[in-house]
């Protein structure tokens, strides 16, 4: 089964802890696919991978750019591999209906938003239910991450 990890992100915003998770995962020699809930979302994920910081970028690419197969990144509204990626990230509330076929997914989620903090619990009652391997990972004050489970 998949280790699916849940990121209750009430501290930093998506856009500064999915390019951590995204260069430890290339760290690794690992592909990923990140689904986002709308194209203005992969847009502007896809601006932030080139500028996140001042000294670094990380290699992807969209359907806009093409040769997904190329890209160890692929950004995405749809539920697609078309890089051959290992390593799923959900955000927006996104969903999927091949977790299995990775081996790890990581589901970022906003906390300070009751309605998508219940759809969060909602996916890890499914997931759970599948048979998935959780664990489930808050901030702390420091900024930091804290397994809760």
């Amino acid at each position: 089964m998949t280790d699916v990890a849940f990121y209750h992100l009430q501290r930093l915003p998506l856009e500064h802890v999915l390019p951590k998770l995204l260069e430890k995962t290339l760290q690794a020699g690992k592909r990923a696919v990140v689904v986002a809930g709308s194209e203005e979302r992969v847009e502007a994920l896809n601006a932030l991978l080139w500028t996140y910081e001042p000294d670094s970028w990380l290699p992807h690419g969209s359907s806009r750019d093409g040769n997904a197969e190329r890209q160890p990144i692929w950004l995405t509204t749809k539920d697609e591999v078309p890089n051959g990626a290992t390593f799923l990230f959900l955000t927006d509330g996104a969903t999927s209906d091949s977790l299995a076929a990775f081996d790890r997914c990581f589901d970022l989620f906003d906390g300070n938003d009751e309605s998508a903090v219940a759809a969060a619990r909602g996916r890890w009652s499914a997931c759970k239910q599948a048979g998935h391997n959780l664990t489930y990972w808050q901030q702390t004050a420091a900024g930091k991450w804290e397994r809760k489970a």
